[in-house]
C-alpha cells in the first residue's frame, strides 16, 4: 500500500487552519525566508531541479516555463495564478484554497520573486464567494506581517497581490482567456503566438500557473529539490517524469470521497482501498482520470499508475487528477450525454468546430439516449469529433470529444442496445423489459 503524503494537506485537520497563526507555527513562511536569501535565478533552478510539473493539467515543466520570462526589458512582469477551478470533478484547488490559502500566498510571492514580478493576481472562480473571501484575507494577513507590500522581510523585494473574481465562465479556465478576462474582455482565448511568456498579461511577460502547482513550490524551496523527487515515479527511468505528491479528488460512487494526497505513480486500486472502495454491493463500471475532459478508463485499467506517462500509455490524460468513479448503475450514454450538453453550453462561440461542433453532438446524443438512434449516429458522433479534435481555438472543444470516442470504444453494445430496445437500459421502467446491457470490458470489484 502507498503511504499518503500530507505536504499540501497537512494542516487541512487543523483547528483555525486558515489563519497565518496556525500556519506560520507548522513552518509557514519559512520558505519565502530561505528564498529571499537567494538569488531569483537560483530559486528557478530549484524548481527546475525538482521537477515539478503543472498540476493544471497540461503537466508543463514549472520551472522551465518561469525561465521562459525575459528578464531586463521595458515591461513589467507578472504572474497569474489560475484557480478557475470549473472542470466536472474537479475540486483540488477550492478545498486548498479554504482550508489553507496561506500555502498559496507563500508560493506566490517565491514565484514572483523568482520571475522578478512587482505584482501577481489571483484568479479565482467567481462563484466561490467563501473562498474569495478567505483568500482575501490571507492576503490582509500577509501584508500585516510584512510578507506582502514594500521591502518585503527587509530584503528590497516589492509584491502587491490581487484577488480577482472571475465572471463564472468555464471557457476563463484556459490561460489566454483568463488573460482576456483579467483585463476587462469577454474571456476568449487568443490565437498564440505569441504566447503569455512573451505578451500575456497587458501585452508583457506573464506565467500562468495553476493552485496546486504554485502551492507546492515553499516546501520545494524549504526541503529542497532532492526531497521533492524521492516521491513519486521511478527516479532511475528518464521516461517517467512524473515526480513529487499530488491532491488526488475521488467522487462519485466511492464510501469515502474526497481529497488523497499521494505520490505520483499511485494507482486508482490503491486509492481505491483507501477510500473504502466502490459503494457497498457494487462494482466499477467506468472512471475519469483528470476530470470528464479526459478519455475514460474501465476496470481494466484500476492498476495503471496515475502520472502522466502512466495514463498516456492507456490512451488517457492525467488531467487535474479528478477521478470520478460510476458503478454498474450508470448509464454511460447518459452520462457523456450530460458532460457534452456542459461543453455545448460554456463554449465561447468563438470557432466554428468547438461552437458548431458541440451543439449537434448533443442533439445527436439526446436522440440516442431516449432510444431513437441509429447506427449512422455512431458513426456521425466520431466524425463530427474528429472534425473538432485538433481543429479548436482552444482545448475545450478537444474535452468535450474524450468522453464520446472513449466511451463507444469500451461501451458501444450500450449506445446500440439504446436504440435497439428503443429506450435507456437503465431506465427504471424500461429494466422491466429488458436486462442492462453490461460494459465491454466487463467489471471488477474492487474490495
Amino acid at each position: 500500500m502507498t503511504v499518503l503524503t500530507p505536504v499540501l494537506s497537512r494542516l487541512w485537520d487543523q483547528p483555525g487552519s486558515w489563519t497565518r497563526e496556525v500556519y506560520e507555527r507548522f513552518d509557514g513562511y519559512q520558505g519565502l525566508r530561505a528564498a529571499l536569501q537567494k538569488q531569483p535565478g537560483d530559486i528557478v533552478q530549484i524548481v527546475k531541479d525538482s521537477e515539478l510539473r503543472g498540476r493544471g493539467g497540461a503537466g508543463f515543466p514549472t520551472g522551465n516555463k518561469w525561465g521562459f520570462i525575459p528578464q531586463g526589458g521595458d515591461k513589467p512582469v507578472y504572474l497569474v495564478v489560475n484557480a478557475d477551478e470549473s472542470e466536472p470533478g474537479t475540486c483540488k484547488d477550492i478545498p486548498l484554497m479554504m482550508a489553507n490559502p496561506h500555502e498559496l500566498i507563500e508560493g506566490v510571492i517565491i514565484a514572483s520573486y523568482a520571475i522578478r514580478a512587482s505584482r501577481a493576481f489571483i484568479y479565482v472562480r467567481g462563484e466561490v464567494v467563501h473562498v474569495l473571501r478567505r483568500l482575501q484575507s490571507a492576503v490582509a494577513e500577509a501584508r500585516d506581517a510584512g510578507y506582502l507590500g514594500t521591502d518585503i522581510l527587509g530584503s528590497g523585494y516589492d509584491l502587491e497581490v490581487v484577488v480577482h473574481a472571475g465572471a463564472g465562465a468555464y471557457i476563463c479556465g484556459e490561460e489566454t482567456a483568463l488573460l482576456d478576462s483579467l483585463e476587462g474582455r469577454r474571456g476568449q482565448p487568443r490565437l498564440r503566438p505569441p504566447f503569455p511568456a512573451i505578451a500575456g498579461l497587458y501585452a508583457s511577460p506573464t506565467v500562468i500557473n495553476n493552485v496546486e502547482s504554485i502551492a507546492s513550490v515553499p516546501s520545494i524551496v524549504r526541503n529542497g529539490a532532492e526531497w521533492f523527487r524521492s516521491m513519486g515515479t521511478d527516479n532511475d527511468d528518464p521516461r517517467k517524469r512524473s515526480k513529487g505528491m499530488t491532491l488526488y479528488s475521488l467522487s462519485g460512487h466511492v464510501t469515502r470521497p474526497g481529497q488523497y494526497e499521494a505520490p505520483m505513480g499511485v494507482t486508482l486500486r490503491e486509492l481505491l482501498d483507501l477510500s473504502g472502495g466502490v459503494r457497498e454491493g457494487h462494482e466499477l463500471k467506468f472512471w475519469t482520470p483528470g476530470g470528464s475532459s479526459t478519455p475514460l478508463l474501465t476496470a481494466e485499467h484500476l492498476d495503471v499508475p496515475l502520472s502522466y506517462e502512466g495514463i498516456a500509455s492507456v490512451g488517457s490524460m492525467l488531467g487535474t487528477k479528478a477521478l470520478q468513479i460510476f458503478d454498474e448503475t450508470t448509464c454511460v450514454v447518459r452520462a457523456v450525454l450530460r458532460w457534452t450538453e456542459f461543453y455545448a453550453h460554456e463554449s465561447c462561440g468563438k470557432c466554428t468546430p468547438c461552437r458548431e461542433g458541440t451543439f449537434w453532438l448533443v442533439q445527436i446524443l439526446r436522440r440516442l439516449e431516449q432510444g431513437q438512434g441509429t447506427d449512422e449516429d455512431l458513426e456521425k458522433l466520431l466524425d463530427i469529433s474528429d472534425n473538432i479534435l485538433g481543429r479548436s481555438f482552444c482545448a475545450l472543444g478537444d474535452g468535450a470529444t474524450s468522453p464520446i470516442t472513449s466511451s463507444l470504444q469500451y461501451f458501444r453494445d450500450e449506445y446500440v442496445a439504446h436504440f435497439a430496445h428503443g429506450g435507456c437500459p437503465f431506465d427504471p421502467v424500461a429494466s422491466t423489459l429488458f436486462a442492462p446491457v453490461g460494459s465491454g470490458s466487463g467489471g471488477a470489484r474492487t474490495r
